[in-house]
């Protein structure tokens, strides 16, 4: 008979990377993860982009096969979501009825898209599963002008995506700079113009009052008095973690689950969260925290393993956050804290499009670093952040490799 059982609830990067590190710590019990997809666990970040342009098959993007199942001794209980926690008799109900009983339980459910305010006609779209992709590509046949709700990195990958199939693409944000909060308002501006010389009708400092029609004909009020008309229309206005199922269930939910350093839900020493449902205590930002990164899901995962299979053992999560977004010919990828007035923009931000922009805090420390096109400075800005590297020294660093790559393309030339 296994030790103990680990319950994971959630299927995707989170939920299964978790299984597989707590393999790889040599825990011995029984692992039962739970998905309420019916397919098998998939990777989401393909699905703005090389799902949508038909690039990739869903199997290419697939993160657990049967056979791997096999091969972990994990049971996969697919299709069925969990609608019930009880902390008391230590179990999950799920939607048939079945009762799932746990030692370890690991939350990972992820978050799902913010609703359409206006409703669900045929031909809104949002992009969070592959069902949802699936349906976008379907009416991407014939659509000849596509309107974008929501200017975000889901929004922006999207617009790329279809101006590359071939589509015209008007992309709206009540925001005047979209990702302003991310990135900061002059930053921000550069992806703009990003879109814009692409051919993408940017309409930023603009609401949407009013969606009409259905797919082939939709009327799109703005709160400019303008009106669009689009033949699809996808919406991409935020997420929402998917934590209302555990309402009764007497654990401290506020925006997600709220964890500790270890990602262990607050009063529970059993339960655990990663990926967009955990709120943990972010020692780095110094407050509870909930991120919505692909990276700190798999970092997360790890940790609940190790405090998992060696409690005696635990290690804190303290991440450098770190996410990225791929739009035409741009690999934008994210460090640390990011967005503050004070910044340096290194390298070529024209031509080539091959730069960083630097973030100090107010005692000159390097907090965040925003890359685009520059694997090297990547590398570089991990390293910095983690080991708390003053801003002006990494900026240097910066100036003196950009000078070196200067000096050996007139060489070669």
């Amino acid at each position: 008979m296994p030790e103990s059982t680990t319950v994971i609830v959630g299927a995707s990067i989170g939920g299964v990377r978790t299984a597989q590190a707590l393999r790889s710590e040599g825990y011995p019990g029984a692992i039962i993860l739970i998905g309420a997809e019916g397919e098998l666990p998939y990777d989401k970040p393909p699905l703005s982009k090389s799902i949508l342009a038909g690039d990739s098959t869903m199997a290419e993007i697939t993160l657990l096969t049967t056979e791997q199942a096999r091969e972990l001794d994990l049971e996969l209980r697919l299709g069925q979501p969990a609608i019930r926690l009880s902390t008391a008799n230590q179990d999950v109900e799920l939607a048939d009825g079945t009762r799932v009983a746990f030692d370890n339980l690991v939350l990972a459910t992820g978050a799902r898209a913010r609703p359409s305010p206006w409703g669900t006609p045929n031909g809104l779209h949002v992009i969070r599963t592959a069902a949802d992709a699936r349906a976008l590509r379907r009416h991407f046949g014939t659509t000849d002008h596509l309107v974008i709700i929501g200017g975000g990195f889901i929004g922006a990958e999207t617009a790329a995506t279809a101006v590359e199939l071939g589509m015209r693409v008007t992309l709206v944000d009540p925001e005047p700079v979209p990702m302003a909060r991310v990135m900061g308002a002059e930053i921000g501006e550069l992806f703009i113009d990003l879109h814009r010389r692409r051919g993408v009708d940017t309409r930023f400092g603009v609401g949407v009052e009013s969606v009409h029609g259905e797919h082939g004909s939709f009327a799109i009020g703005l709160s400019d008095g303008s009106t669009l008309a689009a033949d699809t229309v996808v919406v991409g206005i935020g997420a929402i973690p998917n934590d209302d199922w555990l309402e009764s269930s007497g654990l401290e939910v506020s925006n997600g689950v709220v964890c500790d350093v270890y990602c262990r839900a607050i009063g529970h020493d059993n339960i655990y969260a990663v990926g967009d449902v955990c709120r943990f205590d972010n020692t780095r930002r110094g407050g509870s925290t909930r991120l919505e990164h692909w990276t700190n899901a798999v970092e997360q995962a790890v940790v609940v393993a190790r405090n998992i299979a060696r409690p005696d053992e635990k290690i804190r999560h303290e991440p450098v956050e770190y996410v990225w977004s791929d739009q035409y010919d741009w690999k934008i990828q994210t460090v640390g804290l990011v967005g503050s007035s004070t910044h340096t923009v290194i390298g070529e931000v024209t031509n080539k499009a091959r730069f960083a922009v630097c973030y100090p805090d107010e005692n000159g420390r390097l907090t965040g670093v925003v890359v685009v096109n520059w694997p090297k400075a990547l590398v570089t800005a991990r390293k910095a952040i983690a080991l708390g590297v003053e801003y002006a020294e990494f900026a240097a660093r910066l100036e003196a490799m950009t000078v070196s790559a200067r000096t050996t393309v007139k060489e070669t030339t």
